[in-house]
């Protein structure tokens, strides 16, 4: 126990370990690492890590551990249990360091610096992820198609192209989406809350990502060129996509049929020809269609609308496949 700066022990031996914070004394050391310990406790601990062996098991899950602490933290995923709460906003966490890192958004505190750019960051290991950005190092790989990540988050999102797993479901109209993120953005379209709106023209968005490509149509700044062509793009998915005509590559496959596509959206279309799924309904006449162009090439049927016109006889039609067929009267 602690009295002002004083501490006392209850017994010898226990002053003994404890007199080692002071003097820095760690008698324990692996001899697998080098690495050294105050307590022969801690080094068994430590060792376990070298061993593999998982001494303590979940008893509802049965998911194991080398560490005690670890099985308690865990254990309150199943509990729900939150133990550490921020005093300035209330958010509760199930562990300390998580509330430490929580508490520097109210403070501001960045403690960890890239030697190599500057920027600071609340968490180490979002420092760890960042440096990767320098180094060009992607530890995880997609054992289907051997695209790697910077941080497993990213690689699980990934593997969803793969499996079609869409966990996040909107409560409203039922709709999946990958990642929580998409999800927080599709409800906005139930809600109508447009945040983020741009200082030029006054259009607002659902999300900041989106007012930053918008705007980048005033400044016409293209940022992301394709090393091969040259070829500029105001987005970085656009750039994507495009790099795979030149590799390519085709990593959205059909799990009916095995047909591959470069752009997860392509994958969609195709997959409803499997299903009979048609989303979009004209509101005057009730006929379904796979696509959204599809749905606005049908409703100029009633609108009379002709945008596709010939450039040699100017004969107008209001499909672009009816205006390729008709060039054909002309070659």
């Amino acid at each position: 126990r602690s009295t002002g700066k004083k501490s006392y022990c209850k017994s010898t031996s226990e002053l003994k370990i404890h007199q080692r914070i002071h003097t820095v004394e760690k008698s324990y050391v692996c001899d697998q690492c080098g690495k050294s310990f105050t307590e022969s406790r801690i080094l068994k601990s430590h060792q376990r890590t070298h061993t593999g062996e998982k001494s303590y098991g979940c008893d509802q899950c049965g998911k194991r551990f080398t560490q005690p602490d670890s099985l308690i933290v865990h254990q309150r995923i199943h509990t729900g249990e939150k133990p550490y709460s921020c005093y300035q906003c209330g958010k509760s966490f199930t562990t300390s360091s998580h509330l430490i890192v929580h508490q520097r958004t109210h403070t501001g505190e960045k403690p960890y610096g890239c030697d190599e750019c500057g920027k600071k960051f609340t968490a180490s290991n979002s420092l760890i992820v960042h440096q990767r950005v320098h180094t060009g190092e992607k530890p995880y790989s997609c054992s289907q198609c051997g695209k790697s990540f910077t941080q497993p988050d990213s690689l699980i999102v990934h593997q969803r192209t793969h499996t079609g797993e869409k966990p996040y479901i909107c409560y409203q109209c039922g709709k999946s989406c990958t990642t929580s993120s998409h999800l927080i953005v599709h409800q906005r379209t139930h809600t109508g809350e447009k945040a983020f709106s741009c200082d030029q023209c006054g259009k607002s968005f659902g999300t900041s990502s989106h007012l930053i490509v918008h705007q980048r149509t005033h400044t016409g700044k293209k940022p992301y060129s394709c090393g091969q062509c040259g070829k500029s793009f105001g987005q970085s998915g656009h750039l994507t996509v495009h790099q795979r005509r030149h590799t390519g590559e085709k990593p959205y496959s059909c799990g009916q049929c095995g047909k591959s596509f470069g752009q997860s959206g392509h994958l969609t279309v195709h997959q409803r020809r499997h299903t009979g799924e048609k989303p979009y309904s004209c509101y005057q006449c009730g006929k379904s269609c796979t696509t959204s162009s599809q749905l606005i090439v049908h409703q100029r049927t009633h609108t009379g609308e002709k945008l596709c016109s010939c450039d040699q006889c100017d004969k107008r039609f209001s499909d672009k496949r009816h205006l390729i067929k008709h060039q054909k009267i002309h070659s």
